[in-house]
């Protein structure tokens, strides 16, 4: 069976050491955040994780979910028992806001969490991420009647949410959706259509699921400025707050899909349900944009969340299994083989995971940070940088992210060689469940497309200057210490790279827009390679100085620098390799006519 343990030990150096969490404690909810809060906020959480979630994740995979033929879902066993600890533990509640009966703590905390619990069980977590989600929204868009109707019971995980773009038709071209909202003498709106891949969009796990609706009105454009957002509960909801009488949205069936197979993904059909409309009309693009954006994120810390556990159970792996010689000579030579972790190619593969995960975690929390400080810093310019920071870095999280998550997934599913390929081994569920990940809440080519059409430009620019000119403060910063310089000097070629191949966009996209389109998922890697090596340098940096103020762990700082260093060694260069990719530009991909793909007779 395979094992997980919440790495709390990595989180919390980068929680209260490298990000210094309590340093914010001046804003509103950092209060609360103190080093002995966040440490047993973070160490509880990821033991609720490993002993209540992580036993359900084989399980729950291999018996899926069951569609019943009243369209009702019956989640695997043990998993409406183990969502009920979740809610009355309160982990749901962590990050949000006090006046809905959330704990006001800071959104650093509550990605924390999602990792553990994505690692511990993917397909369980979707359930309280979607509604997490839905939450966002509504905070943002719902009018005051909305909020106080539905959040309180959906921060308690009474009731969870989905969020219901995709349409048979259409996917990420969502101004083609056919659902329509028509207005009713009561002030609701009659919402008719088929939603599809709905994930948790049908369930036992909660008394109400609360699904947030793209539609169109009566003579609304046939394009995305047409679009409006409604909430269309699946049961009505009663004055005294209790759930009422059905509503006419039920699930006609649920996908069987390669992974995540213990979360329901949805068809929803849509009769004449009542719903509300969520901010204004044709405005629903930007407010189910809010979801989206969370949900991306989230995205982003499954992709770590795969790479993590698959990392766990290799070096388990690694450690136990004996083949072959070490090429130095026998590494134990009273027995009659070596443990495989002694190969460099093994060792290769076991590194590329730690460096990728590690430095992956340092920039979700990061992030993390940045969603708070959008919201709490003191000054507008503060609550400005932050939000320009994250918006740029929102798509790299999830494109860049979930790619490297899924490739350190198969890698650790190689270590295992032919039993790596055995559904016992549990390798094989983590491969299927991080494959997902680059796939919805936008494909990774429209992350891609998204970073480098849009985000690069917007506001002149603004976002990629402002990141190049911190990422080159704190390089120039760590070339002042004997310890970081080497590394310093391997991220300041890296991000020369970005640099260089952001300008051949600015002088070549214009003229010919294709050759955005061909580099854009070449631009993603550069820039996740440099965000990741940022985070490694502030990680070297913080360790460096532990070690130096006579630290007691000394172990787990001398493995962060080694890790830094081969992270600058391994990753860094590949930047320049994916700048002249995206250089080649996209003469030779776009060359060839349509006969030329076809299947020879």
């Amino acid at each position: 069976m395979p094992i997980y343990s919440a790495p709390t030990r990595d989180t919390r150096f980068i929680v209260n050491e490298v990000l210094d969490l309590g340093s914010y404690g001046n804003l509103p909810g950092f209060e609360m955040a103190s080093a002995d809060v966040t440490d047993a906020v973070i160490n509880e959480g990821g033991k609720f994780c490993a002993e209540v979630l992580a036993p359900l994740n084989q399980s729950g995979d291999q018996e899926g979910c069951t569609w019943n033929e009243d369209g009702s879902v019956t989640t695997p066993k043990g998993f409406k028992e183990a969502f009920d600890l979740f809610n009355e533990a309160g982990w749901g509640t962590l990050s949000h806001p006090e006046e809905f009966g959330g704990q006001g703590m800071p959104h650093v905390l509550g990605f924390a969490l999602e990792e553990f619990i994505s690692s511990a069980n993917q397909a369980f977590g979707m359930y309280p991420g979607l509604t997490n989600g839905a939450i966002s929204a509504l905070i943002a868009k719902g009018s005051q009647e909305q909020k106080e109707k539905y959040l309180p019971k959906m921060v308690s995980g009474e009731w969870t949410g989905t969020m219901n773009l995709t349409e048979p038709h259409c996917g990420t071209d969502l101004g083609m959706i056919r659902t329509k909202a028509e207005p009713q003498s009561d002030g609701s709106y009659a919402i008719t259509g088929t939603k599809i891949f709905i994930s948790a969009g049908e369930h036992d796990m909660s008394e109400n699921i609360i699904h947030l609706v793209l539609a169109k009105t009566p003579g609304a454009p046939d394009s995305t400025k047409g679009i409006s957002l409604f909430v269309v509960p699946k049961f009505i909801v009663n004055e005294d707050g209790t759930p009422g009488e059905r509503n006419g949205v039920m699930c006609g069936s649920i996908e069987h899909k390669m992974g995540i197979h213990a979360n329901s993904t949805c068809v929803l059909n849509y009769d004449g349900a009542k719903g509300w409309l969520v901010g204004e009309e044709s405005k629903g693009l930007a407010a189910m944009f809010i979801m989206m954006n969370a949900a991306r994120l989230g995205v982003g810390i499954q992709g770590l969340s795969q790479a993590e556990v698959s990392y766990q159970n290799a070096v388990a792996y690694a450690l136990d299994r004996r083949q072959g010689r070490a090429l130095t000579g026998p590494a134990d030579p009273d027995a009659q083989a070596d443990p495989i972790f002694v190969h460099p190619d093994v060792r290769r593969m076991l590194m590329d995971a730690k460096t990728f995960t590690e430095g992956m975690r340092m920039l979700c929390l990061w992030g993390a940070l940045q969603v708070d400080l959008t919201h709490k810093a003191q000054t507008e310019e503060e609550r400005e940088e932050a939000d320009m920071m994250i918006g740029l870095l929102t798509p790299v999280i999830k494109g860049y992210g979930t790619d490297k998550g899924y490739e350190v997934a198969t890698n650790m599913q190689q270590v295992f060689g032919g039993h790596g390929y055995i559904e016992e081994w549990g390798m094989s569920q983590f491969v299927r469940d991080a494959r997902i990940a680059q796939i919805y809440e936008g494909t990774n080519g429209v992350q891609a497309m998204d970073l480098c059409g849009r985000k690069l430009a917007h506001k002149g620019g603004a976002a990629i200057q402002a990141f190049f000119k911190v990422v080159g403060e704190d390089i120039a910063a760590a070339k002042d210490d004997e310890t970081l310089a080497p590394m310093a000097e391997a991220l300041e070629k890296a991000l020369g790279q970005q640099q260089a191949s952001t300008m051949w966009f600015m002088q070549n996209a214009m003229k010919n827009p294709n050759h955005l389109g061909a580099g854009a998922h070449h631009y993603m890697h550069i820039m996740g390679i440099v965000s990741l090596g940022w985070m490694w340098l502030r990680m070297a940096k913080t360790a460096a100085a532990a070690l130096a103020g006579g630290s007691d762990d000394t172990a787990f700082y001398e493995a962060k620098l080694a890790s830094a260093r081969y992270y600058m060694d391994r990753f860094l260069p590949d930047a320049g390799a994916l700048r002249r990719k995206l250089e080649s530009g996209s003469e030779s991909m776009m060359a060839l006519g349509e006969d030329a793909f076809a299947t020879a007779a």
